[in-house]
């Protein structure tokens, strides 16, 4: 979820420069319809789309603004090969659920396909090859290579590529895409019934609760990136979020690929237009609070082109799945109607469409082949407490590892930890000199937070709820803001 009164200051996307999107009321009355979708993201919208095709009476909800969340952020790559996913999933799964896994990727290239050719230009959707390569490990190549093709893919071995920079090896795949995803978004959401600056509060049976209004509805589907509700589902146990950065280039090469890095450093290219996106440089969300990850881009990107010119930075933030695989489909034992489409794993624009079909077919009671891979009741203790040691170590070895503060040593536009008579606070001092003193625990699960003083914000670590240095809620999975003290 979206803090709806707060402007995140990230940078914008290119995507979000250029695109003017409609602006939509939010709810002034209490409604009843066949479906709710809460999240205007590309994977909401689509799911709204495709059921309002069937006839289906469907409202979207949206915490901020329609596409304001990652799907603004995305470099839109519109591809089945998932970094190396294939030989992880031959090996952990089997050939039969890892060919589900191309085959309903591949089938949403596909529905984009058929989708893009109903958009105008703007859409910009373009067949490309996209190429996964190794720097030094050429053997992680020739494993994905030989999963791929067993799998029905038409996977090529390649050593040599565009990139300014020799390869080990790669692996190059033919019918893959990218696109313009605000555009997109723009143009299918044109005729559905949207409400903006509405942020849902819970969930009770069969109504969707916000201070605005209620929502009562047959089926409720849960597109917000992050689910929000923690019991049951317990998808904080079972995905992490990960943070990711972009640099829009100009003065560079136009590639005939997409491509991504699968070793360290890992780097991904992808032209759009007169700009290279150029990105990289990912790690675990909350885990930033020396900064520096734009500049090791920068660093990189004018090693490989001397007269490089930076126009845009941005960064995403993506949901991280233990088994690799997105959770799609019924959202817990126990909530009749309610489904969900989440852990993306970086990969949101043929997931999205794929979530889409699957609740759609899931309300239509149709058969829908892949269910029984993305289905959201898959659940491995073995998974549970590997997750559970990650969360321990950011609660309990994490609270040992944080630096504290003290009133000497922090400096105007920092926050941090720190210990006054005896009790520990998360403290900011702004530009003005002004102390603001906070609970230093996540009111999301208590997660011990952290300050990141390039973007100015507070994050967890355990779930990625993110404030703003003075404690207002940007973006959850916690619905509220940060506790005042003092």
């Amino acid at each position: 979820m979206v803090n709806p009164n707060y402007e995140v200051k990230f940078v914008n996307s290119i995507w979000e420069k250029e695109t003017v999107l409609p602006q939509y009321e939010s709810l002034k009355q209490d409604l009843t319809v066949d479906v709710a979708v809460i999240g205007a993201g590309i994977a909401g919208i689509l799911t709204a789309y495709l059921l309002q095709k069937q006839g289906v009476n469907v409202v979207v909800l949206e915490a901020k603004t329609i596409g304001s969340g990652q799907t603004g952020k995305t470099t839109a790559k519109v591809t089945s090969q998932h970094n190396l996913i294939y030989h992880k999933l031959v090996s952990s799964l089997g050939t039969e659920q890892a060919k589900l896994y191309a085959d309903a990727n591949q089938e949403a290239i596909g529905m984009y396909r058929n989708l893009a050719k109903r958009c105008t230009d703007a859409v910009a959707f373009e067949e490309k090859e996209n190429i996964l390569y190794a720097v030094q490990n050429a053997d992680a190549i020739e494993k994905e290579v030989k999963a791929m093709q067993q799998l029905g893919l038409k996977a090529d071995l390649i050593t040599q590529t565009e990139l300014p920079f020799p390869v080990a090896a790669a692996v190059s795949l033919e019918g893959q895409a990218q696109f313009q995803p605000l555009a997109f978004l723009k143009e299918i959401s044109s005729d559905l019934t949207i409400f903006e600056h509405i942020m849902v509060q819970n969930i009770e049976d069969q109504i969707v609760k916000t201070k605005q209004g209620n929502i009562t509805a047959k089926h409720i589907v849960i597109a917000t990136h992050y689910p929000f509700i923690n019991i049951p589902g317990y998808y904080f146990l079972r995905q992490h979020q990960e943070r990711s950065y972009v640099l829009a280039l100009k003065n560079v090469p136009q590639y005939r690929g997409m491509y991504l890095g699968v070793d360290e450093p890992s780097y991904s290219f992808r032209n759009a237009g007169e700009y290279l996106l150029f990105g990289g440089a990912s790690h675990r969300t909350g885990e930033n609070r020396c900064g520096g990850h734009y500049d090791t881009l920068r660093k990189a990107a004018h090693q490989f082109y001397p007269n490089v010119q930076e126009t845009a930075c941005w960064s995403a933030q993506d949901c991280m799945t233990i088994d690799h695989i997105p959770y799609i489909g019924p959202y817990a034992f126990g909530m009749e109607g309610v489904y969900v489409a989440t852990g993306f794993q970086k990969w949101g624009m043929t997931n999205s469409f794929l979530a889409s079909k699957i609740i759609k077919d899931l309300y239509l009671n149709n058969d829908n082949a892949y269910l029984s891979l993305f289905s959201c009741h898959y659940y491995s203790l073995s998974y549970s407490k590997i997750y559970l040691k990650q969360m321990l170590h950011h609660l309990y070895l994490g609270y040992v590892k944080f630096h504290f503060h003290t009133k000497k040593n922090l400096q105007r536009g920092q926050g941090g930890l720190m210990k006054i008579n005896h009790k520990l606070y998360a403290v900011y001092l702004d530009k003005q000199g002004i102390y603001h003193y906070f609970s230093p625990y996540c009111p999301h699960l208590k997660g011990l937070l952290s300050f990141d003083e390039k973007h100015q914000i507070w994050h967890c670590p355990c779930h990625q709820s993110i404030f703003d240095c003075y404690g207002k809620l940007i973006e959850g999975p916690c619905l509220k803001d940060m506790n005042k003290q003092k």
